[in-house]
Order: structure tokens, then C-alpha cells, then sequence
């Protein structure tokens, strides 16, 4: 590739992978842009569905159980939340390197906020001085914009009112997505006249719930009455019956209070793609785009009414664990769409590469570098694996993919086996028919492998009689 590119990050938190695909209702001009102009992963996979674990995996490349960080990080017992110190990041490397770093937005890889100790020279995080003393010029303070017409959660009675949905005059210049954008324009304006190249990552915390948007952007959507998703109405009899639990207390809401809440998270991702425009009209601008490998992503996606649930927890749906992805730039194929299966995690060795940087010495991932100029020579990249613990409430889930099969092995309750190619929508899980009992069990076997292979100890050595819960043990001897 010829000299160190320039690297910029552009990431949403909650986007579904689905609406950057063609012809999708959600209108993406900047995305389509980018994905015309590169290379559009369709089965990419965040390697856990909430955003703490994931983010700190993509600075890392490790999985959850490696580099510390296995639920959010707030308000929870430090143990299931701490960063281990002795990890690498990435953004560290390309410091080191000569890169020029910055980072704007949501962090929310851990608690310290000290972004520069992890590499991030310019630290532009909505908890830093820096955002926080601009927020206050621009509007007086940070308040939550107020919403009217919004759509709130109220049952079951105990928890409070949650805000789910609403609309807002505020433009979104003002609130922060916009914020964070502006900071990454001033960051960009000097780093694009210096001589060494930089790593630029701008993350948004929208789409995340509560969906909010502007008014008029708000009203071209619900003029379109979008319909619910095709498997709004699984009634999830063969999957666990925590998923049904929580299916529960979506049931509440309304058509209208969905359809409201459709609108408002397409237009909040139009907004998002407003302001991801910016950045690649300024680098356009100052001749500097096609110097720079652009990487667009989302840590994790979100139900939207799929299966009769909303956000992310509790279920290991493709709506969650799919997330949109993109790359552009010197190097990557124009105009195609890539079939391989790639982890959120494996941008860490991927960004390294690219940047000339010596590899990690522990990792849990690999570069796609290759297939980002010959995206159809996906080979051995059809297997993908994912893990998530929980959030408060503790369970275990491990997600493998392999072809068209899909297995999540459910440590609370029985197990399940998609194939994808058949049922997309997932909507019958197999592991009730006895038909399927063998590709139950090589699914688990691949399971307990991706689980040895990552030092997953405290799976791969519980051997005690009261914790058999796979259809088959790890002891691969016995196979």
C-alpha cells in the first residue's frame, strides 16, 4: 500500500447491519458512498453484544474473557468490569509508531477516561475536559434535550419511566454526535497539514436508546408508516424461556409506540450519516480522503421489534450480533460486498498492518488486510465466535458460526442451532429435532475448540458433575 495510510474510525453504537444494505428505507447517502467506493463486509460480527466488551476488543483484539472487560461498566462490581492493565492497545502502537491520535466521543472502555495512557494523544472522550468545556460553550450545559411527542416504558411498576423514543428541535450540531464531530474537524484541520500520519476515531453513542432525532427529520420517516420487522411476532416457544420472559416486557408497548420508535432510530441514523459527512467532505476537501482508510462500524446492532424485543440483551439474535462494516480507501477493493466473517476484534491486528506495526504478542484475532483487496477469496474466513455474560443479570452465552450454521450454546437453559441459509430470520431453532443431533454436537465441539484455543479456562476446565450442560464435554480425547 505504499506509505503509512491515514486511518479514521467512524463508529455508531446500536446500528442494525441491515440498514446500510441497498435499498433499505434508512437513508445512509454517506454510507452508500463509502460502501460504493469500498468494500461492504455483510457478515461482520461484534464479538459481544453490549458496548463495553466490544470496544475494549477492538482496542485490544482480545475477547472479553482476555483483556478483563465483561460488562458494562456501569454500575457494576468492579471484577466483571476492569480493564487488565497488562493488555496492549492498538492506538498505543500507532503513538509509538509516529502516528498522530485522537479520539472524540463515546469511550466507554473503561473507567478511568484517561485516553491518553492508552494512546489517544488528543482525548476529545465525552468525559474530557475538552468535550465537556465545549458542550458547555455551545449550549450552556448538557442537558437531555426535551422530546415531545415520546414514547416511555412504565411498566412493571418499581423501575421508573424509561424514555425509549422521542423527537427534539435540537438540531443534531447541538447535542453529541454533532459535538464530537466538530471536535474531530479541529482535530483533523491540523493533523491533515502535519507531516505524520494519524489515526482519527470518532464514536457516537447514537443511535443507542433512547432514540432521539430531530423534528423534520423525525417527520419524513413516520410519513413512511414503516412496517415491523418479518419475525416481529416469533412467539420464541423453542428458544429459551428467558427470551420469552423478556418479550414480556416489550409487550407493552403499542404498534404506535414501535412505529414512533422506528422513525425516530432511522432518523437517527440519517443524522449520524449527516455528520459522518462532514468529515469525509473535509477530508475530501483538503485532498486527503483517498490518503485514508476509512473504517465504519457500529459496536453492536439492536432488535427494533425483531422477535418481539427491543435493544440488545438477553438473546443472541443476527439483529444484534451482525453490525454494519465498511472500509475505504488506499488498497481496498471498490464497489463489492464480502462474504467473510469478520470480528470487530480483529480491526486491532488489521489497523496494525496497515500502519506498518509489529502484530500484538497476545491475541485473539487476525488482519483481514487480504481481503481487503480481493474480497471474494474469503477461504477460511466462514467461522466466527462471540461471547457475552451477561449484564447484571448474570448468564452465559457463546455464539459460533460456521457456514451456514449458527449455534449459541445457552449456559441458563437449553441450546440453539440455526442455519441461516434456510431460516435468516432465525425463527425455528433446531436443537429440539433430533435430526439435527449431529450438527448439534459439532457445533458444541467447535464451541469448546474456539473456547481452548482463546484460554477460556474457567469453561474449558469445568469438568464438575453438576456443570455438564453441553451436549458434549471439552475433553476432546473422548470425542
Amino acid at each position: 500500500m505504499g506509505e503509512r495510510p491515514n486511518i479514521l474510525f467512524l463508529m455508531a453504537d446500536q446500528m442494525q447491519a441491515r440498514v446500510v444494505d441497498q435499498g433499505h428505507v434508512c437513508q445512509t447517502p454517506c454510507l452508500d458512498r463509502l460502501a460504493a467506493e469500498g468494500t461492504r463486509f455483510t457478515r461482520a460480527y461484534t464479538p459481544n453484544n453490549i458496548c463495553s466488551p466490544t470496544r475494549a476488543s477492538i482496542m485490544t483484539g482480545l475477547l472479553p474473557h482476555n483483556h478483563g472487560v465483561l460488562e458494562v461498566l456501569y454500575p457494576q462490581q468492579p471484577h466483571m468490569h476492569q480493564l487488565l492493565p497488562d493488555k496492549e492497545h492498538f492506538a498505543r502502537r500507532l503513538s509509538e509508531a509516529g502516528y498522530s491520535t485522537g479520539y472524540f466521543g463515546k469511550w466507554h472502555v473503561e473507567r478511568t477516561n484517561d485516553l491518553q495512557h492508552f494512546g489517544w494523544q488528543v482525548d476529545g472522550g465525552l468525559a474530557s475536559e475538552l468535550h465537556r468545556s465545549f458542550t458547555t460553550e455551545v449550549l450552556g450545559g448538557a442537558a437531555q434535550p426535551e422530546c415531545d411527542p415520546a414514547v416511555y416504558m412504565h411498566e412493571p411498576v418499581g423501575y421508573g419511566p424509561h424514555l425509549l423514543s422521542g423527537v427534539t428541535d435540537r438540531p443534531a450540531d447541538k447535542r453529541p454526535m454533532g459535538l464530537s464531530t466538530t471536535l474531530a474537524l479541529r482535530y483533523l484541520e491540523e493533523a491533515v497539514t502535519g507531516e505524520d500520519p494519524w489515526c482519527c476515531f470518532l464514536s457516537f453513542q447514537e443511535p443507542h436508546d433512547p432514540f432521539i432525532t430531530e423534528r423534520s427529520v423525525y417527520e419524513r420517516y413516520a410519513a413512511l408508516d414503516i412496517p415491523p420487522p418479518l419475525n416481529a411476532d416469533d412467539p420464541l416457544q423453542d428458544r429459551p424461556a428467558l427470551y420469552r420472559r423478556a418479550q414480556e416486557i416489550w409487550s407493552q408497548l403499542s404498534e404506535e409506540d414501535k412505529r414512533e420508535a422506528r422513525a425516530c432510530y432511522f432518523g437517527s441514523i440519517t443524522e449520524i450519516d449527516a455528520q459522518f459527512q462532514r468529515v469525509v467532505d473535509f477530508l475530501e476537501g483538503a485532498g486527503k480522503l483517498d490518503d485514508t482508510i476509512v473504517i465504519m462500524m457500529a459496536d453492536h446492532g439492536d432488535l427494533l421489534g425483531a422477535h418481539g424485543l427491543f435493544f440488545k440483551d438477553i438473546s443472541a439474535f443476527e439483529e444484534v450480533f451482525n453490525v454494519p462494516f465498511i472500509v475505504r480507501g488506499p488498497g481496498v477493493q471498490a464497489g463489492t460486498l464480502c462474504d467473510g466473517r469478520v470480528g470487530l476484534h480483529d480491526l486491532c491486528p488489521t489497523v496494525l498492518e496497515l500502519a506498518g506495526c509489529e502484530p500484538m504478542q497476545e491475541s485473539d484475532s487476525r488482519s483481514f488486510v487480504e481481503l481487503l483487496g480481493a474480497p471474494d477469496q474469503t477461504g477460511d474466513w466462514g467461522m466466527g465466535y462471540a461471547e457475552y455474560y451477561g449484564n447484571r443479570h448474570r448468564l452465559t452465552q457463546k455464539v459460533v458460526w460456521d457456514g451456514p450454521w449458527k449455534f449459541v450454546f445457552n449456559g441458563f437453559d437449553f441450546d440453539e442451532l440455526y442455519n441461516l441459509d434456510d431460516d435468516p430470520l432465525e425463527m425455528k431453532n433446531l436443537v429440539p429435532d433430533p435430526a439435527y443431533r449431529e450438527q448439534h454436537v459439532k457445533m458444541t465441539q467447535l464451541f469448546w475448540q474456539f473456547a481452548r484455543e482463546t484460554g477460556d479456562k474457567p469453561l474449558v476446565e469445568t469438568l464438575y458433575a453438576a456443570l455438564r450442560l453441553g451436549v458434549v464435554g471439552p475433553v476432546e480425547e473422548e470425542w
